[in-house]
């Protein structure tokens, strides 16, 4: 398929969180995914184990199904301390951004069932009952293993004219959704769910982020 005329660094810094700008009336060609995914493949995991798995989700009902679980749990979120309209609270100047950020995650509570593609990344075996400075190493190196791969996916999408939005929230419901998609539970840990869909135009600028005075050190904290 075409790309996208971006150079690497706008790749990198255009590839935004996708949610009131995903065509959901346009389908996402398979092989546009198998494209995509053919890239992430290349991502390193650790010691080269390639334990994951990725779930393609495209069946409507079974979109619809996750979506109402994910929809269910965003409610909860909105009110937490967790959500978009709750951190940065300390500072003013963050206040129009993360009340657009919180329109646009409820956007997509609202509207996740009518995505084309639902993409899972997944992993092999679970984590859940380890405890101790070991599970701090086992979980890292697990995520690790997979989030680069997804992440490249994401990145490939992008240059395809493709939205995308990381989201974790249905984890809260992860037993379910296995269920639904006939994923074995007690085998295989499920990392994030990603909408995939085609972009209302493709022109994404880079978002606002604060300084980098405070938030990267060398040597000493």
């Amino acid at each position: 398929m075409s790309q996208l005329n971006l150079s690497n660094d706008e790749l990198l810094s255009t590839t935004r969180a996708v949610r009131k700008r995903l065509d959901f009336d346009r389908p996402v060609e398979h092989s546009v995914l198998m494209e995509c995914m053919a890239l992430a493949l290349q991502a390193p995991s650790g010691s080269n184990a390639q334990n994951w798995h990725f779930i393609f989700v495209t069946d409507a009902a079974k979109r619809a199904q996750i979506a109402e679980l994910y929809k269910a749990t965003f409610a909860g979120y909105a009110e937490s301390p967790m959500s978009a309209a709750a951190v940065h609270a300390d500072d003013p100047s963050m206040a129009d951004t993360q009340a657009r950020v919180m329109s646009s995650a409820q956007y997509l509570a609202d509207n996740m069932h009518r995505a084309p593609v639902f993409f899972i990344p997944c992993a092999a075996g679970r984590i859940d009952s380890l405890s101790g400075e070991g599970a701090n190493v086992a979980q890292a190196s697990t995520f690790g293993s997979v989030i680069p791969a997804a992440w490249s996916f994401m990145l490939a999408a992008r240059a395809r004219g493709l939205g995308t939005c990381w989201t974790t929230l249905h984890l809260m419901h992860e037993r379910a959704v296995a269920e639904i998609i006939g994923l074995p539970y007690d085998e295989i840990t499920q990392i994030a769910l990603i909408p995939v869909a085609y972009t209302k135009g493709t022109d994404f600028k880079p978002a606002p982020r604060k300084p980098m005075d405070g938030i990267v050190h060398f040597d000493n904290w």
